[in-house]
Order: structure tokens, then sequence, then C-alpha cells
């Protein structure tokens, strides 16, 4: 009697379990990872061949028959119909069916489902991280460029959703730059993980065939095999890494993406959006909608959701093989990446039309007291004053200009006369054109030439750094596409080779 615990690949599986899982994962890997499975295929193949698993006139067969079932298999018509498990089988049943079972069963020697699924899986990665690395450098360049515009352009800047001191938006929009550049790095990071070739662990343990890990690593374009064989299959920690650094990307851009909402309000009005990205009401004539604004804050919190959910289904999962991380948990990641893909070309589209109204920021400076902060310091360093003693009288002058609903340049110098003697005892030497200086929003900006201050020194500086960042950013993924394209390319004269040998 045979054992019940054995697989029997004749028995057609149950028609639940068939609909709800088998077909699914079926679909995700026509629709996912048929570029991938050849990829894995002609790689595998051509090593076994230069390793001499395989004689030439075997491998040659084998990559003729592999090109018979390109050409006549077309994965995007194919209905799972339960005859076999799964798309790999689904191939191994059209080699049979050309070589007939013993020559294409060959191409599966020191080589595992799930070292093959992991390869997928990383490969399909690559391939977005591809895709979203460059968006991300196109908006780190968008923010760079708009903060050179922008550099001298006053805005107020607020802390606690309260005016708080007069800044520039170049100097908003380079902390933007900054933070997407550490996420960027992160991305990175996360590619590196990911660029490194399971190929070789077979189940969890390698194989007793002498096959060459690094030449397939090489064939595929990844950077080097995964070392412990263990881990190629456990460790999935390619999947954490970067769906961790994409969370924390669009947590981050999420916040300037409020910001901008806050801003383009009727009553702070500090930024306005053209026309060509805004939205007319349908009843009220009035209004002018900045809804690509919106469409940001969702789109951003929709990838931030999807990416945490990725960490939360391999959250408590055992360290060994397991379906958790792998065809459907890997489709539902990649919705992130596309929700991503908008959100940075809308954001970079936005950021690099924007502009700030002067006549709103002059008004909410006007009424905010915002530069009286500089009086303060001013008194410090002018009058000799402790900075407590400055802070005071220049609190005592923000309350009388506001209570009056004045202008602090115009309207402060009087009340500044009466707190200074009040609190000093004595005449000051400040004038009022002086005074009208130091409390101006221009002054207050120029004198803040410290380190990663908005004054032109340190933010042409910083700007001028950031290029720098962006350039190298540049330069390090062009060398990985290089590295797949000449891979690929490799490839593919390898395998043609071998079918001169069949």
């Amino acid at each position: 009697m045979t054992d019940p615990r054995l697989s029997d690949t004749s028995v057609f599986p149950d028609p639940v379990y068939k609909a709800t899982v088998l077909g699914p994962l079926f679909d995700s890997a026509k629709n996912h990872h048929v570029d991938a499975f050849r990829a894995i295929d002609r790689a595998h193949l051509v090593m076994l061949k230069e390793t001499g698993i395989l004689d030439g006139e075997q491998a040659g067969k084998i990559a003729a028959a592999l090109d018979s079932i390109d050409a006549e298999v077309d994965p995007s018509k194919l209905v799972y119909t339960g005859e076999v498990e799964d798309f790999f089988f689904l191939i191994e049943r059209e080699l049979k069916k050309r070589l007939g079972p013993d020559l294409a069963g060959r191409l599966h020697t020191a080589r595992s489902r799930n070292d093959i699924d992991h390869t997928l899986f990383k490969l399909g990665l690559k391939a977005r991280l591809d895709v979203l690395i460059p968006k991300a450098l196109a908006l780190h360049t968008a923010l760079v460029d708009a903060a050179d515009r922008e550099k001298a352009t006053l805005i107020v800047a607020y802390t606690h959703g309260q005016p708080a001191q007069p800044s520039t938006f170049g100097h908003y929009l380079s902390a933007m730059a900054e933070v997407l550049a550490r996420d960027i790095e992160r991305l990175f990071e996360a590619y590196a993980i990911v660029d490194l070739s399971p190929m070789g662990a077979a189940a969890i343990t390698t194989s007793g065939f002498a096959i060459d890990r690094a030449r397939v690593a090489e064939l595929l374009g990844f950077a080097a095999p995964l070392q412990n064989s263990y881990s190629c299959i456990a460790g999935v920690d390619y999947i954490t890494s970067t769906y961790g650094a994409i969370e924390l990307m669009f947590l981050h851009l999420g916040r300037p993406i409020q910001d901008f909402q806050f801003w383009t309000s009727f009553e702070v009005g500090q930024i306005y959006v053209p026309n060509a990205l805004v939205q007319i009401s349908s009843i009220m004539p009035q209004k002018r909608n900045p809804v690509p604004i919106e469409h940001l804050r969702h789109l951003a919190s929709q990838t931030f959701g999807r990416a945490r959910a990725m960490l939360d289904v391999m959250h408590n999962t055992p360290f060994t093989d397991m379906n958790d991380s792998e065809g459907e948990t890997q489709a539902m990641g990649y919705q992130a990446f596309d929700s991503a893909y908008r959100v940075l070309d809308l954001l970079a589209a936005l950021v690099s039309q924007i502009k700030v109204d002067p006549a709103k920021v002059a008004n909410n400076i006007r009424r905010s007291c915002i530069t009286i902060t500089e009086l303060a310091d001013s008194l410090v360093r002018r009058e000799g004053l402790s900075f407590r003693e400055g802070h005071e009288i220049a609190a005592a002058v923000a309350k009388a200009v506001v209570a009056l609903g004045g202008d602090l340049q115009t309207d402060g110098y009087a009340p500044f006369l009466v707190a200074f003697e009040h609190a000093t005892g004595r005449t000051t030497s400040i004038d009022e054109a002086l005074f009208s200086e130091l409390v101006s929003p221009e002054y207050f900006v120029s004198v803040r030439t410290r380190f990663g201050g908005p004054a032109p020194e340190p933010l042409n500086a910083a700007i001028a750094g950031y290029r720098e960042k962006s350039a190298d950013f540049t330069a390090r993924h062009t060398a990985l596409l290089q590295r797949a394209h000449d891979a690929a390319h490799t490839l593919k004269q390898r395998f043609e080779a071998l079918k001169e040998t069949a």
C-alpha cells in the first residue's frame, strides 16, 4: 500500500483549496514572476553545464526545450486547472513533454522550489526598487532645485501649529531633502540585502553536488550569494528591510504633505498652488481646492499602511521555510510600490510648481510678531543685557503690538522704549530705524549664519552638499543597473552557446 503521507501528483486538489490557495498562487506567479522563472532556469542550467554536472548534449537539449516553451506557452492565457500544483510544475511538465522525464528532471538537480521562490521574490523586489529609487531621486532633485530657487523666499515657520519664527521656503525644502536623502540611503541598504542570491541553498542545507553558487548569483545579476543556506530560506529580512524602508519614507513624506495642506488653507495662504493642480467646486465658484495634496496625503498613508502590513505578516512567524513570506504576501507588498510611485511622481510635480504668496506671508508675520526673538538677542549683543532681561522686554513689546493690532516694525518702537527703560532704568542706544531693521524678517534670517541656518551662506553650502549627495546616489544606482544589464547579456550569451552543444 502506498504511504498516504507521500504526495501523489496525479490527484486533483480539493476544489476549495484550488480556488482559495492554488489558483491565486498560480495567477500571482504568472502575473509577476515569469521572467524571473526563465532567468533562474537559464542561469541554473548554465551553471550545471559549466560545473560538469550536466554534459553539453544534455544542457543543449534542455536549453532548446526552454526556448520552445517560451515560444509556445503564453503565460497570460493560462488558466489554472489543478492538473499541476503550481507554475514551477507546469514548466517541468512542459519539459517532460519535449524531453522525457529523465532529461527534463535533470534541470532540477541541486535546487528546490524553496531557493527558487526566494530568488524569484528577490528579483521581483530588485526590479521594483530599480523603479522606486530613481523616482525618489527625482523627488530629491526637485526638492533641491526648489530650495535653491526659493532660498531667499520668506515664510512663517510654525511650531505646535502656531507661528514661531521667519525662515525661508528654501530652508524648509532643504529639511525635506535631508530627510528624504536618509530615506533613500535606507532604500540602498535594503537593496544590498535583497541583492544576495539564495540559489544553491536548495531546500535549506545546500546540496551534495559540486554546484557554483557564486556563478548563478553572477548570472542573475546579484552582488553575491547569501552565505548561510538556512538564512537563504528562513531569514526573510530582505522583505522586512525593504518594506521597513518604504514605511519610514512615506511616514516622513506624509508630514510635509500635511504642512502643505495647512499652508494652502484660506486663513494661512502661505503657498499658492497653480491652476493646473487645482480642482474647482461643482457648486461654489469661489473655491480653489488643491486636491492633489489631499491625494498625496492619503496615497502616502496607503503606502505606509501597505508596507506596515508586510511587517505585520512577518511578525511572530517561525524561523524556517513558511508560506507567510511567499507568493500572495509578495503580491500584496507590490501594492505598496504601486502607490509609492504615484506619490513620488506627484510630489515632485507639486514642489516644482508651488509658490509662496509673499503678501500672505508678510501679513502673517506682521500679525504674529514672530521676529521678536531677534529683538531679545540683539539686546544681549548691543545693550549688554542677559537673555532673560532681553526676553522680558521683547515679550512686553510683542504684547503691546498685538493689543494694538499693529505692525512690529512701525508700531513697536514706542512700547519698546517704555519697556526698556522700565526694565533697565536707562535709555536704549537703539534708534527707531535700527529697531525697525532688527525686527524685520529679512534681518532675522540674514544673521542666522550658523551651520544649518537659513542665511545665504550656510544654506548655499547645504544645497551644494545635497546636489553632491544626489549625484552620488545616481552613480550608485547606475552602477547597479549596469551590473544587472551586463549579467543579463552574459546569461543570454552563455545560454545561446548551450544550444550549440546539443
